[in-house]
């Protein structure tokens, strides 16, 4: 008989043949639950609601760092993108280039969330914006917040306000109350507030004129390729059945193989054509620790000079044992 285990899990190309059975793990039956990652982050941060789960990589860094042993990490990356490439800005705030950003009011859903982690690191080593150059406005209240489990309180020196409870993001860039969204989030979900469609808003443009160019460029000069989500699984579940990790990540890696082969991606860059890698052939989507290594090390440099992790974390205290050789 198959081990049954719960995961919480997004929909996405890279989830899809997980999702829908097309593939399975070896003497595994996942029972899945399709969450909005807002909200299953929170859920799992807060409740451990999920055996295996996908989880925010800034906030498993962070809790890591506090000693937090509830979870051990799986080298499953089920999403990425170039987040300083959707910075939103009303085009009546003067800010034409990512410079231009500097003393300006900004929304964000949620300050550590890995996305905006990833958009403050490139636009402090690419364009010498500093988090403490920024003024922020957060949505997202403690309460249904990844933060409210982590304890999150603003580093020093950065100026991070609370919007009020009967305002959001989109209601406040609306109304001119902020200059631009770091990271804009509308889905409808249990955490989230905003609702207005910005993107398609005559009012509004993204920082950068053409992103795709921006996401190609910053790759080739780096070789980063940002993760968002990754996979966890429960300490104690593990503990009692370690097979399971190796298991999962097989079934990812071939979930992952399809997802390639079929040429559907998750982000705006069609990568699997070669326009970063210059190799059509070689996918530029990977699981695993090797492959990976450099961008988990640079997220975790990120967030020791942002203060949210109080000293470096390092790759072999993220993940299980018998996936750090994967």
């Amino acid at each position: 008989m198959n081990l049954q285990l719960s995961i919480g899990i997004t929909n996405n190309p890279r989830t899809w043949p997980i999702i829908d059975g097309t593939v399975k793990p070896d003497g595994i039956d996942l029972i899945p639950t399709i969450v909005h990652p807002s909200e299953l982050f929170w859920r799992q941060l807060h409740f451990a609601e999920f055996a295996v789960s996908e989880m925010s990589c800034s906030s498993f860094m962070i809790i890591t760092g506090q000693g937090d042993t509830r979870f051990l990490g799986l080298p499953i990356f089920t999403t990425r993108r170039f987040f300083h490439t959707f910075i939103l800005v009303r085009k009546k705030a003067g800010i034409e280039k990512p410079e231009d950003l500097k003393g300006k009011r900004v929304g964000v859903p949620e300050y550590q969330q890995t996305a905006a982690l990833w958009a403050r690191g490139v636009l402090q080593h690419e364009f010498g914006v500093h988090p403490q150059d920024v003024e922020f406005w957060m949505e997202r209240t403690p309460e249904k917040s990844h933060g409210g489990a982590t304890g999150f309180k603003a580093p020093p020196g950065v100026t991070v306000n609370q919007i009020p409870a009967d305002k959001s993001i989109g209601s406040m860039m609306l109304a001119g109350e902020l200059d631009a969204a770091l990271h804009y989030l509308s889905g409808h979900n249990l955490v989230d507030r905003s609702r207005a469609d910005l993107i398609h808003h005559p009012d509004f443009k993204y920082v950068f004129p053409d992103i795709a160019a921006e996401g190609i460029r910053y790759y080739r000069k780096t070789g980063i390729y940002p993760i968002n989500h990754q996979a966890v699984i429960r300490r104690d579940v593990y503990e009692k059945e370690p097979w399971v990790a190796i298991n999962l990540l097989k079934a990812f890696n071939k979930a992952n193989d399809i997802a390639n082969a079929q040429r559907v991606e998750h982000v705006e860059y069609y990568f699997a054509t070669g326009k970063l890698s210059g190799d059509a052939k070689t996918p530029i989507i990977t699981h695993g620790v090797k492959a990976n290594r450099k961008v988990i090390e640079t997220i975790a440099q990120y967030s020791l000079e942002q203060d949210l992790t109080k000293r470096l974390i390092k790759v072999d205290e993220l993940y299980a044992p018998s996936v750090l050789e994967s």
